[in-house]
């Protein structure tokens, strides 16, 4: 089986390649990138594994006329610069201890003792600078059955690190069979050391359930997590029944990961998964809106359409009932109306408190009109 693709035929990646393997090393592509381009999808990084120590890659990209940056070198990794495309490339490893996310590992010449230290078998393919696939660990049939499994014992893979429970679950939601369930080995292993999340940083944990929520449909995967006594270590209180009513009144729109983390609910949400300033303040209104039972107008006002429709589907997940008619006409309007009014119509008359709490009492006024009222009427 081969894999093909602009990316692989790329005139600086073959260069590269050729230059390992004319000095007699091999140059395998591995990873994302293989898998991807098996599924048909589109490939975002290049990842090479070769049985060429660091100092031996450096010196012949360098000779080859390539940038080299030293992204890991201790751990086998530099990062070759090829005509503006970074390729990440990785010696053969194998581990010789590890200490969950931290591992001592061992410079290998086989690339079946690499590929027996990946998180999956659908990770754990190969191909030679030709698009030939090398398949160490028989994982291909794994990938065209849409099966997430780990590779050899899901215990030792998990404790190797524990970010691979979630990124289990979020494999799963890209890449998994939608109609089968999840692997029974891996999702049982998942159970029995979620307490191990609580060792990762929160930004991992943050960055990994970002991309889950991003998936196009992540609810089956976000059901299995909470089943598995997962979810409550990722976000204690969460409950997922919402997701997949919101996930089909979504009706085709682009994912919105804050959306959907708000139809979880869920405690401290934002400092257990360290959210940006904005993502945190996004998350609150959205929040509040869905509590407030604003108009689908005043939402596209006060939010702008993209909040505004994210409450007004988180509410009707919610709720478990069709968003109201015409609602996304209503958040039109609400978004494109401006209010008359400035704090310098009601001065020199009003200052201060009194001059912002008679603004906010005009606004609603002119909200609740439907964003008729004018500027005299409302003065009047």
């Amino acid at each position: 089986m081969r894999i093909a693709g602009d990316w692989l035929t790329h005139g600086a990646t073959q260069r590269f390649c050729a230059a390992l393997v004319g000095a007699g090393y091999r140059a395998l592509f591995v990873g994302g990138c293989v898998r991807n381009a098996l599924l048909g999808v589109p490939v975002a990084d290049i990842d090479l594994s070769t049985d060429a120590r660091p100092e031996t890659v450096s010196a012949l990209a360098e000779a080859a006329g390539f940038r080299v940056v030293p992204t890991g070198v201790d751990h086998g990794t530099v990062t070759v610069i090829a005509e503006g495309v970074p390729h990440e490339v990785t010696t053969f490893r194998r581990d010789v201890e590890t200490f969950g996310r931290h591992a001592t590992i061992a410079f290998s010449e086989d690339v079946a003792e690499d590929a027996a230290r990946r998180d999956f078998t659908m990770n754990a393919l190969y191909a030679e600078p030709s698009g030939e696939v090398i398949d160490p660990l028989g994982g291909l049939p794994d990938l065209i059955a849409r099966r997430v499994r780990f590779v050899g014992d899901a215990s030792q893979r998990i404790r190797e690190d524990y970010l691979r429970i979630l990124r289990f679950f979020r494999f799963h939601a890209i890449y998994g069979d939608p109609s089968g369930g999840l692997d029974a080995e891996g999702l049982a292993a998942c159970a029995a050391l979620a307490d191990g999340i609580e060792q990762l940083s929160r930004e991992r944990v943050g960055a990994e359930m970002r991309k889950l929520l991003s998936a196009a449909d992540p609810a089956p995967s976000v059901a299995a997590m909470d089943r598995a006594g997962v979810l409550r270590h990722v976000l204690p209180g969460a409950d997922p029944r919402a997701l997949p009513v919101l996930v089909h009144l979504e009706d085709g729109r682009a994912p919105d990961w804050l959306c959907r983390l708000a139809s979880l609910g869920g405690e401290e949400a934002a400092e257990r998964l360290r959210l940006s300033r904005a993502d945190t303040l996004a998350l609150a209104k959205l929040r509040s809106a869905v509590v407030a039972g604003a108009s689908p107008a005043e939402l596209g006002y006060r939010l702008g359409c993209r909040l505004g429709a994210g409450a007004v589907l988180v509410r009707a997940a919610l709720l478990e009932a069709p968003p109201p008619s015409g609602w996304e006409e209503a958040l039109a309007r609400g978004a494109a109306a401006r209010f008359p009014l400035r704090a310098a119509d009601l001065m020199p008359a009003l200052e201060g408190p009194a001059l912002g709490a008679r603004l906010r009492e005009l606004e609603e006024r002119w909200i609740a009109s439907d964003f008729q009222l004018t500027r005299d009427a409302l003065l009047g």
